[in-house]
């Protein structure tokens, strides 16, 4: 049976947290001064008059934004309508999240412009192809449970790219998806082909297949194509992503507690405004909260500073009652080696075991600006085996076997017993990929590490056939939506081959 829900105590998972509950209301009622004193800056006039019209104080107006402050009660009033669970689906129905504390759902990152060619081993820039190769491992590998890109398409116009990367996602999975967009009329046409994939607007609302990430900009500032994709999202029932992405000692205080306060800050203001705008609006909160290394000046992935922060903000939405989106499965690392290995582990352990829900950035690497698909699928069976660790050890007197002991006796062995032949395959964790032979047997097939290990079983899940997921038509469908946003942009066409 897959694990989903961790922190059991029914079931005796491990357990783990980083907030006390002192630590947590602390951090909330700081949010909520900083949301209204200090108040944060709304560039769309739009967002504006709906937050005004909510009971917001608006101040200091510009031609292009204000500055908008909400007192307390606006949140308490938005969070009795916000929803504590999420579900989305993908167009295959059997591929389900059911978003809400503890459940926790693994997916890959998004939008990285370089990934590392499994043929060559060489750094270059993203095409469609590789798209729908990231998508289709996604489809194979049993740990994860939705997809985002890993690389942004630049084979084609630069304000249309979101749209072919949907498509090339739609061709290699039918898990859960999260996409991105350049703009408004990018989740539009977005929209309108999950449409077509489902079979129609009303097959949407019976649940609806990918979720938009949407990004505010740290510190406190919401653009406009940010607030106008949220307010799109909730008019349209589209589940979103609301994640701050707040870089402590760069773009938030260094100190990891004033980063969360300001990253709950800028997720709050998410919450208000969806609900101001559809009280019951689904929307996930949380994002990448890491630090600036203060030597490199990176946005860094692998710190523990990171796996902290997401932990803690874990932590913080569960007593809010509201889905997390977290960040693992990533490394600061520029090819897959031992220490994408290390830091992926790393902070795969730390979301699950802390319940994150949906759980992002498997195969980034680089600080997110390069994909790869070696870390991947060696990250498939780092959850695999955290999965293993969060089944804990049941405690009942079928487990702990007093009788087998008894019938074995002193000096026997367990190997011909049927307790072991019943259990052993559902007990035991096996690996796939991690080496457990002698030195022997090791040498003798080859004495390959583990990362060539890892690279073997791109290609051979790369070369496997696979049924195309829908019929030419609506591959056509499809590919109209694409080619009428190209004709729109046409002046944007990008020469792959400039970048290679």
């Amino acid at each position: 049976m897959q694990v989903r829900k961790t922190n059991y105590e029914v079931n005796a998972t491990p357990k783990f947290q980083v907030l006390s509950e002192e630590e947590i209301e602390a951090i909330y009622y700081a949010a909520l001064r900083v949301l209204y004193e200090t108040g944060v800056r709304v560039y769309d006039k739009e967002g504006v008059e709906v937050a005004y019209s909510g009971g917001a104080i608006v101040e200091d107006t510009t031609e292009d934004s204000s500055l908008v402050k909400m007192p307390p009660w606006m949140v308490d009033k938005a969070r009795a309508t916000l929803p504590r669970k999420v579900v989305v689906v993908g167009p295959d129905r059997k591929y389900r999240m059911e978003l809400y504390k503890n459940q926790i759902y693994f997916g890959a990152g998004s939008d990285t412009p370089f990934t590392i060619d499994p043929y060559t081993g060489k750094r270059r820039r993203a095409t469609y192809q590789d798209v729908k190769n990231f998508a289709r491992l996604a489809e194979a590998l049993p740990n994860i449970d939705f997809h985002m890109s890993l690389g942004i398409v630049q084979d084609t116009a630069v304000g249309t790219y979101d749209r072919w990367q949907y498509l090339a996602m739609l061709e290699g999975t039918n898990k859960p998806i999260n996409i991105t967009a350049v703009d408004l009329d990018g989740v539009r046409d977005q929209l309108e082909m999950a449409h077509i994939r489902l079979g129609g607007e009303e097959e949407w609302k019976k649940g609806p297949c990918f979720s938009l990430y949407i990004e505010p900009v740290s510190p406190l500032s919401h653009s406009q194509e940010v607030v106008q994709k949220l307010l799109f999202a909730a008019d349209h029932d589209i589940p979103f992503v609301y994640t701050p992405c707040p870089l402590a000692g760069a773009t938030a205080p260094t100190t990891l507690a004033g980063t969360a306060v300001q990253a709950l800050t800028e997720s709050l203001f998410g919450i208000v405004l969806s609900q101001l705008r559809k009280p019951g609006a689904s929307l996930i909160i949380g994002g990448l909260m890491s630090n600036m290394d203060m030597l490199t000046t990176v946005y860094c992935y692998g710190s523990p500073e990171m796996a902290l922060l997401s932990a803690a903000y874990t932590d913080i939405t569960k007593w809010l009652g509201v889905p997390e989106y977290e960040t693992a499965g990533c490394s600061d690392v520029k090819v897959f080696d031992e220490q994408a290995a290390m830091e992926a582990a790393i902070n795969i352990a730390t979301a699950a075991l802390i319940g994150g829900n949906m759980i992002h950035d498997v195969g980034y690497i680089e600080q997110g600006l390069t994909s790869s698909m070696e870390l991947m699928v060696a990250s498939d069976e780092i959850i695999d085996m955290v999965k293993r660790i969060l089944r804990g050890i049941p405690v009942t007197d079928e487990t702990m076997a007093l009788d087998v002991m008894d019938t074995v006796g002193p000096g026997g062995h367990y190997l011909e017993h049927d307790h072991t032949y019943d259990r052993f395959k559902t007990e035991i964790w096996r690996p796939k990929l991690l080496d457990r032979q002698n030195w022997d047997n090791w040498s003798a097939t080859g004495s390959k590490r583990h990362g060539e290990r890892v690279h073997d079983r791109v290609i051979e899940l790369l070369g496997t056939e696979t049924e195309p997921l829908f019929d030419e038509a609506m591959y056509k469908e499809l590919r109209r939506i694409c080619e009428l946003a190209d004709a729109r942009h046409k002046d944007e066409e990008l020469d792959v081959q400039m970048f290679a």
